[in-house]
């Protein structure tokens, strides 16, 4: 009975294809394919997922439209003030009237028009800078949701092997109940183990459900449009180094914002400062006297004298919110570093937490559990001690996934705060184990 029993279970316990170590081209190959779906799953990739998020986020769609608001604006800052037509009578007889038409044009003094401009140019540089930031945020959250999808739809292939495996197991024990070769106890054992994994599976089945649900959401999708994610789970993103963190620091959405905002703010100053400067009124006209019998040029000029209102405290004001909008933009830079810090920090150890698993612990459990099987094989073993190292290798596995996913968050977030405008293409497969 344990010469049949042992390709049972090196089945029932063979190690998943995705975690198994390559011995050969063909092996390689094999491992490094996507996670297979059913031909009749309704897959999205993730260019797919990202090309209809920026096409149907509502957000992203109100800051296009605040951006596209910005133009008309600069076009109305340019405007020249209007001129004025006015018509006076003196004297409602018609012997003694005089009739005077005028044609008044106000001309802007200190730069105001050119301070008005400025000001728009720097609302839309301020505007770009919110799409910018809010198409990063659009990008961030589909990703992270399609890589949710993605981790979560692993878990439920490494469950459903792992179901497979127990399965195998409590048949394996069933059998040797029967022939009398190991006690009830351990069969009963192999019973609660699986139906542990069958739990495990349910609740990786509802994680991918809710994981969809919340891709479905990002990329604004209704039910039914997919069902499944393409990609390839295991590999890992690409790291960046801390000189090219540092590069792109500078150019940080947010940071790129609040510098914006500061400009903005400048500017508004500057139209604050011309305001204190009076404005010129220049007329033209002609007067008909019906008493004198005659027509008479009349030409003017008038500016008003700012006395009671030279718009000093509005220049105060003005400056006052250019030095909190600098300061502002300080905090943010401050704050984007350090959150980019973090994020790199996170990925490069989930990073080293990857490779210490594909490269010793996995093989470690794998060993464990094959010596397991060989010495229940040849009698050293009992069963309970296939069941802990089956139990080892697959918690193994678990957080294999679990690390890969915080990679993946990471540099999403890291890309989030940079404003990477396309998906990091990952490093080439090193992540298999």
């Amino acid at each position: 009975m344990r010469l049949h029993l042992a390709p049972l279970l090196a089945v029932a316990f063979a190690t998943p294809a995705c975690f198994a170590q390559p011995t050969d081209a063909a092996t390689t190959a094999v491992a490094a394919q996507p996670t297979s779906v059913p031909a009749s799953s309704k897959a999205i990739s993730l260019r797919e997922a990202l090309d209809s998020a920026l096409s149907h986020n509502p957000e992203l769609s109100a800051a296009r439209y605040e951006l596209e608001a910005t133009e008309g604006a600069r076009r109305q800052s340019s405007a020249y003030p209007n001129p004025t037509i006015g018509l006076d009578v003196e004297d409602t007889r018609r012997a003694t009237r005089a009739t005077t038409v005028t044609l008044s044009q106000p001309i802007e003094l200190g730069g105001k028009r050119a301070a008005r401009m400025a000001v728009a140019d720097r609302s839309r540089d301020v505007a770009e800078a919110q799409f910018a930031a809010q198409t990063a945020l659009v990008r961030s959250t589909v990703t992270t949701a399609f890589f949710d999808a993605l981790v979560a739809q692993e878990r439920v292939r490494l469950a459903e092997s792992s179901l497979s495996l127990a399965e195998g197991a409590s048949g394996a024990a069933s059998k040797r109940v029967i022939a009398g070769k190991i006690s009830p106890v351990d069969e009963t054992r192999a019973r609660v183990a699986e139906s542990g994994v069958r739990l495990e599976l349910l609740q990786a089945r509802s994680e991918l459900r809710t994981a969809l649900h919340g891709l479905r959401a990002a990329t604004a999708s209704p039910l039914g449009t997919f069902d499944t994610v393409s990609g390839a789970a295991l590999d890992m993103p690409a790291s960046m180094s801390d000189a090219e963190l540092a590069q792109k620091l500078a150019g940080a959405p947010a940071v790129r914002q609040a510098q914006r905002d500061s400009e903005r703010f400048a500017a508004l100053a500057e139209v604050e400062r011309a305001r204190g400067i009076p404005d010129v009124t220049v007329s033209v006209g002609a007067k008909r006297d019906a008493e004198a019998g005659r027509n008479m040029a009349v030409l003017g000029i008038s500016m008003p004298i700012p006395i009671f209102d030279a718009n000093r405290g509005a220049q105060v004001e003005a400056l006052r919110r250019l030095d909190k909008a600098i300061a502002d933009a300080r905090a943010v830079s401050l704050r984007v570093e350090t959150e980019a810090l973090q994020a790199q920090e996170r990925m490069l150890t989930a990073r080293a937490e990857v490779e210490s698993l594909r490269k010793d612990v996995l093989p470690g459990a794998q060993g464990a559990y094959d010596a397991a099987v060989k010495g229940f094989d040849l009698g050293k073993f009992g069963f309970l001690d296939v069941l802990d190292a089956q139990r080892t290798l697959l918690t193994a596995k678990g957080q294999y996934l679990r690390a890969l996913a915080e990679t993946h968050r990471s540099r999403i977030e890291l890309d989030r705060l940079l404003g990477a405008s396309e998906q990091t293409t990952p490093a080439a497969r090193p992540a298999q184990p």
